[in-house]
C-alpha cells in the first residue's frame, strides 16, 4: 500500500497528537500502535508474529497441564487394585478360539 504525501503527513499528525496522549488516556496508545502500523507495514507483521507464536506456546502449555495431572491413571495404579471380578469367565466354553479354530 503505498501511500500519498498528504496521507503520510495527516497520519504523523495524527500520531504526534495521540503520542502526547499515551500517558493520559489508555486508548491513545493503541491507536498509535494502529497509525505506526499504518506507516510502516512491517510492524504489523512483526506483531502477528508475535502474536500468533504466543498463542501457539500457550496453547501447547495447556495441553502440557492437561496431561500431566493427579487424576490421570497409571499402568502401575490399575494393577495394584486387585479388584475381584464376579461374572462369568469370558474365555470358557465354546466360542473361545484355540487349536485348529485359530486363524
Amino acid at each position: 500500500m503505498t501511500l500519498t504525501p498528504w496521507q503520510r503527513s495527516n497520519i504523523l499528525a495524527a500520531l504526534s497528537f495521540l503520542t502526547g496522549r499515551v500517558g493520559q488516556e489508555p486508548q491513545a496508545a493503541v491507536l498509535a500502535q494502529g497509525l505506526m502500523e499504518v506507516l510502516e507495514p512491517s510492524r504489523r507483521t512483526i506483531r502477528l508474529q508475535r502474536e500468533a507464536a504466543r498463542s501457539a506456546a500457550a496453547s501447547a502449555q495447556a495441553g502440557r497441564e492437561r496431561r500431566t495431572g493427579r487424576d490421570r491413571r497409571m499402568a502401575a495404579d490399575r494393577r495394584k487394585q486387585q479388584r475381584t471380578f464376579d461374572g462369568p469367565d469370558r474365555r470358557s466354553g465354546r466360542d473361545r478360539r484355540g487349536g485348529e479354530r485359530r486363524s
